[in-house]
């Protein structure tokens, strides 16, 4: 559950999840089959990178019960994620849609803070 103190504006959402960033604690949450994990900025962009890195091709050409599903237990957080094929690839899809969404507003701000502003009007 995220902190109810907490200043939380959504970044990204499907169906299968969401990414909300926390202006109070400087902070992602992912919200992801049904539970909540809180992400430093840092620690965030090395979760994507190591969702990103699993090979889902190899996990799904090896017969062996242990390539059934990955097991991540990301840096400085409690939580353990056990993810089948099919977690992986809606976990990429929250993960790469929340990076874009915050590159696009920086870049938005960026350009607004420089005085580029027409050329997102345009």
């Amino acid at each position: 559950m995220i902190c109810p103190l907490a200043n939380v504006e959504e970044v990204f959402k499907t169906e299968h999840g969401a990414v909300y960033q926390c202006s109070r604690k400087n902070c992602y949450w992912l919200d992801f089959n049904g539970t909540t994990t809180a992400f430093k900025v840092g620690d965030f962009f090395m979760f994507k990178k190591r969702i990103d890195s699993i090979d889902i091709e190899a996990m799904l050409n090896d017969s062996s019960r242990s390539s059934d599903f990955e097991i991540v237990m990301p840096f400085r957080t409690e939580r353990c994620f056990i993810l089948s094929p099919q977690d992986i690839l809606n976990l990429r899809e929250i993960l790469a849609g929340a990076k874009f969404m915050l590159e696009l507003n920086r870049s938005i701000k960026q350009a607004l803070r420089h005085g580029h502003y027409s050329a997102i009007v345009a």
